[in-house]
This record gives structure tokens, C-alpha cells and sequence, in this order.
């Protein structure tokens, strides 16, 4: 099988829309629209695009998923559980470690291009 350069400009991937679970909001209910360009062949890390609301809810990443971003609009916060908060606008970067339990709060309308690795095993 070829392998080909995914381009995100160029791909015609369906929008999936969704909001925070009811347990985990914590601000407002907003709306948040995920446009997964790639997923690699042993379904280990995703790539795409996703868009929010303004709003807050709580994260648990799980043991085995991290995830890398970029901000392309807006602005958000990452709030951990002893109240650290780490904002991001755009051009800025993070990365959201394994384990991580925390709050996630978008404080202007927000896009971001992200890259999610959950190792299997």
C-alpha cells in the first residue's frame, strides 16, 4: 500500500458536532466540532481539526494518551487539579501529558490542530 501526505486543506472530512457530558461541564454547554483528518493503521494517534465554544469542562486523559496542539483562533486555559493554569492563544503550542485530570476552559471561540497518541498495550 502507498502512503500519501495527508494536507488538511484538502480533505473533505464530515464534521462530527458534540457537547460536554452533562457531569463534566462546568460552564455553559458548548458546542464542539471535530474534523479527524487521519488515523493511523493501528488506530494509535489521530490528527485533525477542532473547534469550540466558549465554555469549560472537566478532562481525565487516560494512561496511555497524549495529546499535542496548536491554536489557530482564540484562545483557551488549561487548568490542572491544584489550580495551575496554563493559557494558550494563537501560534501557541502544548501538550496535555498522560494522566492528566484537569479543567479545560475556552475563554474566546477557539480552533486548534491537534495530534493525539493513545498507545495500545
Amino acid at each position: 500500500m502507498m502512503s500519501k501526505v495527508i494536507l488538511f486543506t484538502q480533505q473533505i472530512t464530515p464534521a462530527e458536532q458534540d457537547y460536554p457530558r452533562p457531569e463534566r461541564a462546568q460552564k455553559g454547554n458548548p458546542l464542539r466540532t471535530t474534523w479527524n483528518h487521519f488515523t493511523n493503521d493501528t488506530g494509535e494517534v489521530f490528527s485533525g481539526v477542532w473547534a469550540s465554544e466558549v465554555g469549560s469542562w472537566r478532562i481525565e486523559f487516560g494512561p496511555r494518551e497524549d495529546e499535542f496542539f496548536f491554536v489557530t483562533e482564540g484562545r483557551c486555559r488549561i487548568i490542572d487539579q491544584a489550580g495551575n493554569a496554563s493559557d494558550a492563544g494563537v501560534g501557541e503550542s502544548l501538550v496535555i501529558p498522560a494522566n492528566f485530570r484537569g479543567v479545560f476552559e475556552v475563554l474566546e471561540p477557539m480552533k486548534k490542530h491537534y495530534v493525539i497518541v493513545e498507545r495500545k498495550g
